[in-house]
């Protein structure tokens, strides 16, 4: 299965997905995105083609673009280089999980793991080996391991994911909220699947038109046939568009063409062959044997639009926490609520909004209503009230601890 059709459901914007990523989410590691990560990597490779970090991170590149096979070609060149470093096996482990294979990706993130890489370097990618594999609690694991590496966001996605799958949709939606406050696009679609995973499709439907307005039609067989999958077959649906009868596609928008920047092969010759399993695969254990290839390709993530706060601010869509005259008691109030539910207010910071009669504690801004809602139900369902604020020209709106 090439990993350009399997970029993860959710990936959101980062460890592309693929990276085992799920595709794509963020490409955390490069800021001017994957393709042109790779063309830089490629022309240090042309005249150093053993810098152990340009094929790295090749190779990482090449793994969010959707090419494994170049991808495995980069990773192999890199172990040939430096057989002690982790980074390879971690690499052929992502390429492994992202071409469906989880049980042969265990090998690789185990010697990973002997020679040094702490599990939040490829959390997210062992996650969904495990997930693939029916073993959720041992995903989940790892996913929460992630949380604090560079595929965080993607992380926290699948860790979602995966908490609906063993039927806890309440932690699955509250998982969800810190990116749903920042704008995360991929988050609105992963809702759409915890909703669906969980037996609501009219909720599923609902959010799916929220994230891909116009989509609900085409995506509802696809919502509809989730929650009587078995466990492992429910993590190859969400997170590569895989169902376990042959024969039916279902795809949420055309696919991305894969940008070839370069011509690697004739950079870097014929790619090698990737280096074999560890030993420590030897031991016999039943192979999880992926559906015939039946794929849904998955829009590109799109990049949140949020900008950064102007000094004069226009017109926006807040949620308004608290309230009063004195705005000095507005931060004491915050770290309450965020002592209470840090994983909720993970990443979201708070600011002041002064009126002329009072001050407001809100969060935001917001890309729009829509958005704005599915915070605040997500506030609600563990009991912090929230309503939607629009503020006006004259209203000061300031980062809270600098008022």
């Amino acid at each position: 299965m090439g990993v350009g059709a399997a970029l993860l459901a959710c990936a959101a914007a980062g460890l592309a997905l693929p990276a085992p990523a799920a595709a794509q989410t963020s490409y955390s590691p490069y800021a001017e995105g994957p393709a042109a990560a790779l063309a830089r990597h490629v022309r240090t490779l042309v005249s150093s083609p053993k810098d152990f970090s340009a094929l790295i991170g090749a190779g990482r590149a090449a793994l969010a673009l959707g090419d494994t096979q170049a991808a495995a070609g980069f990773f192999a060149r890199a172990d040939d280089v430096n057989p002690r470093s982790p980074l390879p096996q971690a690499g052929m482990g992502a390429v492994a999980v992202a071409n469906g294979e989880p049980q042969a990706a265990l090998p690789y993130f185990a010697r990973a793991q002997q020679l040094g890489a702490p599990v939040a370097t490829f959390g997210a990618d062992r996650g969904l080996a495990y997930d693939l594999l029916g073993q959720q609690a041992q995903a989940q694991a790892d996913y929460r391991a992630a949380l604090g590496g560079l595929d965080s966001n993607e992380a926290r996605r699948r860790l979602a994911l995966s908490l609906a799958i063993s039927g806890n949709k309440a932690e699955a939606l509250q998982t969800l909220a810190p990116l749903h406050a920042r704008g995360d696009t991929a988050a609105g679609r992963c809702r759409a699947f915890v909703l669906a995973l969980s037996g609501d499709s009219s909720g599923a439907m609902t959010a799916i038109n929220s994230a891909m307005p116009g989509s609900s039609s085409s995506v509802a067989p696809f919502l509809q046939r989730l929650p009587s999958l078995q466990p492992a077959q429910k993590a190859a649906a969400v997170n590569f568009g895989i169902f376990p009868d042959a024969g039916v596609t279902y795809a949420y928008a055309a696919p991305q063409p894969v940008s070839r920047m370069v011509a690697i092969d004739d950079v870097l010759k014929a790619p090698a062959a990737p280096p074999p399993p560890p030993a420590a695969a030897a031991q016999p254990q039943p192979s999880w044997q992926p559906p015939a290839p039946v794929q849904v390709a998955y829009a590109a993530p799109v990049r949140s639009q949020r900008q950064a706060l102007p000094s004069a601010p226009a017109r926006k869509i807040w949620l308004q926490l608290a309230s009063g005259p004195n705005p000095d008691a507005l931060p004491g109030e915050f770290r309450r609520m965020k002592s209470r539910q840090p994983d909720l207010f993970d990443g979201i910071k708070g600011f002041v909004a002064k009126s002329p009669d009072r001050a407001r504690l809100v969060i935001g801004p917001f890309r729009g209503s829509s958005d704005a809602r599915i915070f605040q139900d997500d506030l609600e369902s563990v009991g912090i009230d929230a309503f939607s604020w629009s503020n006006s020209e004259s209203d000061a709106i300031v980062p809270l601890g600098t008022e």
